[in-house]
């Protein structure tokens, strides 16, 4: 089959879609690649052609809602970059779509309880097509996932093992938020707070693991500050922990446990080394607690939406995203207590800025890069599908870094 396309955009309207457009059209100038945009509004579609200067990229115009207009874009393209969330409400037809139709698909979904639930339907399908259904590929769980990844194979040339033992603590990061992120937290605690089955799979760290793993040992949720000696810091609770924590532990699942079968991993913030570090971890513990609390109760989760939190369709404004950044440390230890520490940085709002071009480099090392032809169908993590592959590519051109330290 000859697609006309390389790329789709398919939220191309969104607040990170236009960030996507305008990444494409800035790094891979005209006949780089072959790309389009998708939106439900032919006006909105127009209004960002003439605002991000792409006036010659062909529209589509294609409905979450109109499964017939889904699968006709998918027939038109290599690879769908989908940035249409909530994902738990909007995200399953076009997964369906891409994988009956041996289309590849990334997103930037951080919702663990629908990805579980499209492996559950999909996983088969997109296996016998040959689709790669490749989640989570921005700010979560990238950084993560390969960074994980980038450090395990230093791991293993170095002592001839892996790290059974992996920590990944964020040490600076800043940026905003955006409201379609909002609203997907805002809608997970939602479905969690009148459902006990999936507060039991969100609280599972196997939970997108494959069935028949042997993965038992019992997983660290930190869950209010404290000081942590071996990174000389206090560490407050990570937002993005419920999400990356999963998919590093899938991504270990496939790899055969690579990691070992006894695998610990989890994730936190560094607030610093002194009391105020302690102050400002228990105040990030104190503001997540309540806005996960004041989500899950309707009329102060009216309130948040109305009054406090960012609306879909506002986030960072250009100059905030250009300048917010990320710096992770990444320490692990192998079973006989050897160990080796990386940092992946990226030069953007990590949210925004970063997770466009994260989005967009996975969208075309899938469409473009040799490497990539042989990875076979399924649900992938970014680690599985792409390893060094993509690594490469952001470290050239979405100014990420990936170094050892020590």
């Amino acid at each position: 089959m000859s697609e006309q396309f390389d790329i789709v955009v398919f939220g191309a309207t969104s607040f990170v879609g236009k960030i996507v457009c305008q990444y494409l059209r800035d790094t891979y100038p005209s006949g780089a690649i072959r790309w389009a945009v998708a939106a439900r509004s032919q006006s909105k579609l127009d209004a960002l052609a003439k605002d991000v200067a792409i006036e010659s990229i062909p529209q589509i115009l294609a409905d979450a809602d109109d499964q017939v207009s889904i699968d006709a874009l998918v027939a038109r393209t290599k690879v769908v970059i989908s940035t249409v969330g909530p994902y738990a409400l909007y995200g399953e037809p076009m997964v369906k779509a891409c994988a009956n139709s041996g289309t590849d698909y990334v997103d930037l979904t951080g919702e663990p309880q629908w990805i579980h639930a499209m492996i559950e339907k999909y996983q088969e399908v997109a296996q016998q097509s040959g689709a790669r259904i490749i989640n989570c590929c921005g700010f979560d769980s990238i950084p993560s996932d390969l960074g994980v990844y980038f450090l395990q194979q230093h791991a293993k040339e170095r002592f001839g093992q892996t790290c059974n033992v992996v920590k990944t603590r964020v040490k600076a990061m800043k940026g905003g938020a955006s409201g379609g992120t909002v609203a997907s937290l805002i809608n997970v605690v939602k479905q969690a707070a009148k459902d006990p089955a999936l507060r039991k799979l969100l609280a599972n760290p196997y939970a997108l693991c494959p069935e028949g793993h042997n993965f038992s040992a019992y997983q660290t949720n930190l869950a209010h500050a404290k000081y942590e000696e071996e990174t000389g810091s206090w560490i407050a609770p990570f937002v993005m922990a419920s999400i990356n924590t999963r998919i590093v532990h899938r991504s270990n699942a496939l790899f055969d446990a690579e990691y070992g079968e006894r695998f610990l991993y989890d994730e936190a913030m560094m607030t610093g080394r002194s009391m105020k570090g302690g102050m400002m971890g228990w105040t990030v513990t104190v503001m997540l607690s309540g806005l996960m609390i004041g989500a899950a109760i309707p009329p102060t989760r009216w309130l948040l939406e109305n009054t406090v939190l960012p609306k879909p369709g506002e986030g960072p404004s250009e100059e905030e995203q250009r300048n917010g950044f990320f710096d992770y440390r990444i320490f692990g230890t192998t079973k006989d207590n050897q160990k080796i520490t990386v940092k992946v940085t990226g030069d953007r709002d990590p949210g925004y800025g970063s997770t466009a071009k994260m989005l967009s480099e996975a969208a075309i090392s899938l469409a473009l890069d040799d490497a990539m032809q042989a990875v076979p169908g399924g649900f992938l993590t970014p680690a599985v599908a792409y390893g060094n592959t993509l690594i490469e590519r952001l470290t050239s051109k979405a100014g990420l870094t990936f170094d050892v330290l020590n």
